[in-house]
């Protein structure tokens, strides 16, 4: 049979359509499948869970009070906040590996609870930040306050940057605060808002304990915050973190070198010792000048790493 061509053009059209439309429900029968499996997936592999607070907690040895209702959701809230702030608290952890057992051991020598080397992780992240206010170092010391407890802060040195050191000053302080308050969640929450307004608040309200306080939101929560990290640092697994070994921040092995002249240039200091000018001021941060006219101002001592892995590189 012989066909007209004007047919057999409408019998190709009608064709194309055909398994256009065919085609078309095939993909979007595949489409749905895969939404279906990648919603099924999710679903199957990523969960945010609520948490709950442990039933008893303490902190540099006085029970926290959860028994009261505020008291348990404030701990509720600050457990929540810092296990879901996946990449600061990781860093946490990583960091607590280099720096605590530094710190540990000063707090330890100066009859401080080993549960403050928390508050200076929260305080800084054991990094060497500038708060707004002008809070320096680890401790995040205000200017004023450094120097009243016994560290050097002027255009050449700044202690505060000095871990050993403002440590030393920080159990100072501490030491202080207990001999006045006899309570060591009461010097936690004066080291964040100072101790005349914890002395202010606890006479206007008249009570003795940091729970029963009405405070700006900063001090409420402080506490809370470092028993939180506390919590989650002692019980990873339970909030969903898996620390490796290996991943964490290892201490640094150094030597000292006593400094008792003017150094005109660190850089050629720095590369006496076969190390860059960076990594001198990576392990003296206190260093705050390329060079030093006054060293008679302070007892110093320059770390210098023992690792070969910070040579220069030639």
């Amino acid at each position: 049979m012989t066909i007209n061509p004007k047919n057999r053009i409408n019998y190709l059209l009608i064709s194309f359509i055909i398994f256009g439309i065919f085609q078309l429900f095939i993909f979007s029968t595949e489409t749905g499948k895969t939404i279906n499996s990648t919603k099924n997936n999710t679903l199957d592999n990523y969960q945010i869970i609520s948490l709950s607070p442990p039933s008893q907690l303490s902190f540099a040895g006085e029970e926290i009070p959860l028994s009261q209702p505020d008291v348990y959701e404030s701990l509720d809230r600050e457990i929540h906040a810092n296990t879901y702030f996946h990449s600061n608290t990781i860093l946490y952890f990583k960091r607590a590996n280099r720096w605590f057992p530094t710190i540990e051991k000063i707090l330890a020598k100066n009859n401080i609870p080993d549960d403050f080397k928390y508050l200076a992780l929260i305080e800084s992240g054991l990094q060497h930040v500038v708060s707004p206010a002008g809070a320096t170092g680890y401790w995040q010391f205000l200017k004023e306050t450094a120097k009243e407890y016994g560290l050097v802060v002027n255009d050449e040195i700044d202690e505060r940057y000095h871990v050993e050191k403002s440590t030393e000053a920080a159990c100072r302080y501490l030491n202080d605060a207990y001999k006045k308050y006899g309570n060591w969640t009461l010097v936690a929450a004066s080291y964040n808002v100072g101790m005349a307004r914890i002395s202010n608040e606890l006479d206007r309200q008249k009570t003795n304990n940091y729970y029963d306080m009405l405070l700006n939101q900063e001090t409420a929560r402080y506490v809370f915050r470092i028993a939180a990290v506390k919590e989650i640092m002692n019980h990873p697994e339970k909030y969903g973190f898996t620390i490796k070994p290996e991943d964490l921040y290892p201490e640094i092995e150094y030597k000292l070198i006593p400094l008792d002249k003017a150094v005109v240039d660190f850089a050629e200091f720095a590369a006496e010792y076969d190390i860059s000018y960076k990594v001198l001021k990576y392990f003296n941060p206190w260093l705050r000048q390329s060079y030093l006219k006054n060293p008679a101002i302070a007892p110093l001592q320059i770390k210098i790493p023992e690792n070969p892995n910070y040579k220069l590189n030639k």
